[in-house]
């Protein structure tokens, strides 16, 4: 999601709920704090239940695998599997690597020959993210007057790593600093929630807006807010629907709404030049089939299942049911059946991910001894 308090990490967690996984109104979720290095190499077949609770499955009878575009999978595990640090899983990657393209029947075929399923204990979430592209200024108007602040020097960080509690989100706004460029104020406070985004200049330039910073306080959701105080009902709380009502009441009272949230993010531009962003595991996120998970329960480089229907956002699609790589984290991204689906860069990809609330049901395929 492009790293540092994650780089891309979806749209919102304006959920309001908790810090962790999303639950209750909304999409939660948290700008992804810098990766904190590998991922176990480790770990029970089965997270959270013990294997004889849990049903084993051959590939070929996953819900929804006979529709699933078996030669996209295959394309997407061979790009990126060398995130992978189990053995055999890098044995099977060297193999989808030498392997020719093939077609869907030959793709379908590798994955049913040389993995097996393990169902990973529920109940699970999966919600969405993307690289967001936004207009920028060089200089501040009424419209686009948010600064992208670069990071302050009186940054510290604790020595676990994260920055130390520092200034609130209403101070910093009030203070100012060091601006890199200008946003309308809702694009700013969405891309501090996804951590880095992508910023298009009226001369025709781009940058990338990475993550440099954060003022150390927690992330707190604004969605529930909009809803207790009458503003929005629970049903257009997506992050498409809040963006829109923070543009539409901008000025005091968007910002008594976004204040509410202390978490700031600070970025560092750099030249536009990588058609995705990186996530976590140091790899390009291929749209629609990357993963971000709970590291502490889940490798980089593992194939994942997605069996998720029944959305609860408005405009939400019917099921996402498609084999995914685990290539990023996310500090709400905790549990063993929680995922966030990386849906690409742009406007189209985040209206998308910005509805995607559905329960989960998560499988493990793992390599054949």
């Amino acid at each position: 999601m492009l790293r540092g308090w994650g780089p891309l990490l979806i749209l919102l967690a304006l959920a309001g709920c908790a810090s962790a996984p999303s639950s209750g109104v909304g999409r939660e979720v948290f700008a992804r704090p810098p990766s904190a290095g590998p991922a176990p190499t480790s770990r029970p077949a089965t997270v959270g239940l013990p294997p004889a609770a849990l049903p084993s499955l051959a590939v070929a009878d996953l819900p929804g695998w006979a529709q699933e575009d078996h030669l996209a999978a295959f394309n997407a595990f061979r790009s990126t599997c060398a995130a992978a640090q189990e053995p055999h899983a890098r044995q099977v990657c060297d193999q989808a690597r030498k392997a020719p393209a093939g077609d869907d029947e030959t793709a379908r075929r590798f994955f049913e020959t040389r993995f097996r399923v393990e169902p990973v204990a529920e109940p699970g979430l999966l919600t969405a993210y993307f690289a967001p592209e936004y207009e920028a200024r060089v200089e501040p108007d009424e419209i686009f007057s948010a600064p992208v602040l670069a990071k302050p020097a009186e940054l510290e960080r604790g020595p676990d790593g994260r920055f130390k509690p520092w200034h609130t989100r209403a101070e910093i706004e009030t203070e100012g600093g060091e601006a890199l460029a200008f946003m309308r104020p809702e694009d700013l406070f969405f891309m501090q929630i996804q951590g880095s985004g992508y910023l298009d200049f009226p001369d025709g330039s781009r940058k990338h807006a990475a993550y440099a910073a954060d003022n150390g306080l927690p992330f707190t959701g604004i969605a529930r807010p909009l809803v207790d105080r009458g503003l929005m009902s629970g049903s257009e709380t997506s992050g498409e629907g809040i963006r829109a009502w923070l543009g539409a009441h901008r000025g005091a009272e968007a910002q008594a709404i976004t204040d509410l949230n202390a978490r700031y993010v600070f970025f560092a531009l750099s030249a536009d030049n990588r058609p995705q962003p990186l996530g976590a595991a140091g790899i390009p996120l291929p749209p629609g089939r990357a993963a971000a998970v709970d590291t502490r329960l889940h490798g980089f480089g593992e194939l994942l299942w997605l069996d998720a229907e029944g959305g609860s956002l408005k405009g939400a699609a019917k099921d996402y049911q498609r084999l995914v790589v685990s290539l990023d984290a996310g500090g709400a991204i905790k549990g063993p059946a929680r995922v966030d689906l990386y849906l690409g860069r742009g406007a189209a990809a985040g209206a998308e991910a910005g509805r995607v609330k559905h329960p989960l049901k998560l499988y493990r395929l793992t390599p054949l001894d």
